[in-house]
């Protein structure tokens, strides 16, 4: 008898955890049957496969008209100079229109937006606040700046890899939107482009060791095109001209005769 209740209670124990193994499995699959925003996974819809990195730049898009259309307003009446208030003009139309095309495609994929800044916003824009006169000119510039630089790099990757068609129109729609935003914020005159470097140069993860940067020692195995003699050749012709080759190297220039040459040829003095 003791036998018989002690296996149960191994059965019993086996059961459980075998449950407690397939039970995430059988709740992913749940979800993403139901077209949830599943985090670790690429899910279908009807426009195409939608990946986590799809998901994750439709809430930067939204995120990013959620601090900047209000920065651009303030930038509107506090800009000191017409090329700051410029500017915020560019920013405000563009994360207009954007945010309107990112709820859209968020309604059709089902996705959900968040409905205020994040805490690194909200901070640059209680520092815009809290400038005045031309250090607030300069502050706008920058953090605009750079905060779109980091966002370019994001369009791009989305726009090369996803397999989504709202998203590939929102990648497009956002690359527009952002280009034109980094463009009249350099027109300022504001921006400090040292610093934008030395900030991408720290946020960018180290060179892989696995590929070693090119050695500047080794020379190029032909000379470049651009230094062909003739246009005649799709490679440059060899260093050393072949042995066969060097009869009509010494008569070429025979073909080239002086005007005094040709007048000692033969059949000229016939003709004469």
């Amino acid at each position: 008898m003791r036998s018989v209740t002690g296996t149960g209670l191994v059965v019993a124990a086996l059961a459980a955890t075998l449950a407690a193994l397939l039970f995430p499995i059988w709740s992913f699959a749940d979800r993403a049957g139901a077209g949830g925003d599943v985090n670790t996974q690429t899910v279908a819809t009807s426009f195409g496969p939608l990946s986590a990195l799809d998901r994750d730049f439709v809430n930067r898009v939204r995120l990013a008209g959620l601090w900047e259309l209000p920065a651009g307003q303030e930038a509107q009446q506090r800009g000191t100079v017409p090329a700051v208030r410029e500017a915020g003009d560019h920013l405000v139309e563009g994360h207009a229109a954007l945010d309107r095309h990112v709820r859209e495609v968020a309604a059709q994929l089902g996705l959900a937006l968040p409905d205020r800044p994040n805490a690194q916003q909200q901070q640059w824009l209680a520092e815009l606040g809290a400038a005045r006169g031309a250090a607030y000119d300069r502050k706008f510039a920058n953090i605009l700046r750079l905060a779109h630089g980091k966002v370019f790099t994001v369009v791009a990757q989305v726009r090369a890899t996803t397999r989504n068609s709202l998203v590939r129109g929102l990648a497009d729609d956002a690359n527009r939107t952002v280009l034109d935003h980094i463009t009249m914020l350099e027109r300022t005159g504001f921006v400090d482009f040292d610093a934008i470097a030395e900030d991408a140069a720290t946020s960018s993860p180290a060179p892989s060791p696995s590929a070693p940067p090119p050695s500047l020692d080794a020379a190029p195995a032909t000379p470049p095109a651009a230094v062909t003699p003739s246009a005649t050749y799709s490679l440059p012709p060899p260093a050393t001209p072949p042995a066969t080759a060097t009869g009509g190297a010494t008569r070429a220039p025979e073909s080239a005769e002086s005007p005094g040459d040709r007048r000692q040829h033969p059949r000229e003095n016939e003709k004469k």
